[in-house]
């Protein structure tokens, strides 16, 4: 007999509902399971723990051949969640359980050799996906993936969380199931994490926190250079906490990368606060990027809604850093393979540190630097001018001395700039209405034109700076988004002088060392 039902494929970060048809002849001595439909090894392995998991919940595999046929057939089949509905679909097909009932209900699950079912990866993705289907009346999912399904669905569709195929198996016979309840509003509105690390606690600084400041406002880039112990970890590791909060758009974006990869707990189905990655200088290109293949995000895409921090930015391989580029101008990544080619989002804040030399004390008047003028050129080399091009703020943290560092911080409270970042973000909201721009720092040549306008004086002061540090085009655009942000944290509706010098002075320090 013919048994039919549903499961899920996934395809770069989004998902593809898959029909699951179980074909079993009921001739012959023995049973063998064949599995099409552009299966990978994961899924073909699935005959053996399919079977162990049907013997020990007391049933037995037909006789005969058993077909399985994963459909649409051009899509690539990965991992162990097809284990479940197969199981079930072998057992409809032998006439233990209701077809009609098992045709209306999409199964994921992998399957234990002793019938427990294990949870997946990207439930959320998948849920999103399925709750659309018309086809699909109810959704079956591990115990651990239930509450990130439910909140995906939001009632559109009952979700059913268990724990075993005998569980499953009970369900298809008419066993009721509780239907697990929640919505995406409800837990976004309920469960918001306010323990950020404080900007209180930065000792001194004030430039530097300044810079962070308009990083935030406007989703600008920033790079930070000064000795070592000086606090540029601790400005990075702050941002997020002045960012504003993410919209329920942004939360399920952000959540659906860490979904896929498995990074989404039970007690945490929703990524509710921006993301803060700062993957290790070792770090590959594929691992920055994504890869595999069948591609899956890297560190930029985790980073997506939050902050991306390199520390220690010259210690990276110069390939690794040189694919930041496309991401950083188009808030995307294309990661091709022979399985296709899939798309990432990624649009971040970049913050970068580095020292300013291999020793970390060059131009230091309290401690020499034991750098050779050679291995500084080569330190700094590794940054190539086109990257550093696309990072619109460029910082000196400064040393700090010893009344600084023996009084207590005495600086404002992240609540308090907060507060600032998003007064200016809600104007920018207003400017962009109806576009697809979030912030300054997303700014296109057309909305630059419209929203950057500068007077005469204004204009030669921008003019005599481009000649004097021979700033590219590039450079040019982002003095003037840098600009707008400032004008708007002052809530001015014009650029100003101020506001322009202010601007060219962040793109004034690369001078000096590049």
């Amino acid at each position: 007999m013919l048994a039919k039902t549903f499961s899920a494929a996934l395809q770069g970060i989004d998902a593809t509902a898959i029909e699951v048809e179980v074909n079993a002849t009921g001739e012959g001595e023995y049973s063998a399971i064949t599995i099409v439909g552009l299966p990978d090894i994961a899924v073909k392995e699935s005959r053996d723990r399919v079977k162990s998991a049907i013997m020990n919940s007391g049933y037995f595999l037909p006789h005969g051949m058993i077909v399985v046929n994963l459909a649409p057939a051009d899509v690539k089949k990965e991992g162990a969640a097809y284990d479940l509905p197969i199981a079930l679909g072998i057992l409809a097909a032998d006439g233990h359980l209701d077809r009609s009932r098992l045709s209306q209900v999409a199964f994921l699950g992998e399957l234990a050799l002793d019938g427990v079912v294990r949870p997946i990866r990207g439930a959320l993705p998948i849920a999103l996906e399925l709750a659309k289907n018309p086809k699909i009346r109810a959704l079956m999912v591990p115990d651990a993936n239930v509450e990130e399904a439910a909140l995906a669905t939001s009632g559109k569709i009952p979700v059913h969380a268990i724990s075993s195929l005998t569980m499953a198996i009970d369900y298809c016979k008419g066993a009721p199931l509780p239907d697990h309840q929640a919505t995406i509003v409800n837990y976004f509105e309920q469960h918001r994490d306010d323990r950020m690390p404080d900007f209180a606690e930065v000792k001194g600084q004030t430039a530097a926190k300044r810079a962070i400041e308009i990083a935030a406002a406007g989703g600008h880039n920033t790079l930070m250079i000064g000795p070592p112990g000086t606090g540029k970890s601790m400005l990075a590791q702050r941002l997020p906490g002045i960012l504003p909060e993410m919209t329920l758009e942004e939360t399920l974006e952000t959540s659906k990368i860490h979904s896929i990869l498995g990074l989404l707990s039970s007690g945490q189905p929703l990524m509710n606060v921006r993301p803060f990655r700062a993957p290790h200088h070792t770090v590959s290109d594929a691992g920055l990027l994504g890869g595999g293949r069948n591609p899956l995000p890297g560190e930029i895409s985790l980073a997506h809604n939050g902050v991306l921090f390199l520390d220690e930015l010259p210690e990276f391989k110069r390939n690794v850093l040189e694919v930041l580029r496309q991401p950083l101008e188009q808030g995307t990544v294309t990661v091709s393979r022979a399985a296709g080619s899939f798309q990432f989002p990624a649009r971040f804040i970049l913050v970068a540190a580095m020292n300013p030399c291999p020793c970390g004390h060059y131009n230091n008047p309290k401690r020499p630097c034991r750098c050779t003028s050679s291995q500084i050129t080569r330190y700094r080399s590794k940054i190539s001018g086109p990257l550093l091009d696309r990072i619109d703020l460029h910082v000196e943290v400064a040393q700090l001395d010893e009344h600084e560092l023996m009084s207590a911080p005495a600086g404002e409270t992240s609540a308090v700039i907060r507060n600032r970042v998003k007064q200016a973000r809600e104007v920018q909201q207003r400017r962009f209405t109806g576009l697809p721009v979030r912030c300054n720092a997303q700014m296109g040549p057309r909305e630059l034109q419209q929203y950057c306008q500068l007077n005469a004086a204004n204009q030669t002061l921008l003019r005599h700076a481009i000649q004097n540090y021979n700033l590219s085009a590039r450079a040019y655009d982002r003095i003037l988004r840098v600009a707008r942000t400032i004008a708007d944290l002052e809530r001015s509706a014009a650029i100003t002088e101020e506001h322009l010098f202010e601007a060219i002075g962040y793109r004034t320090l690369d001078q000096a060392y590049w």
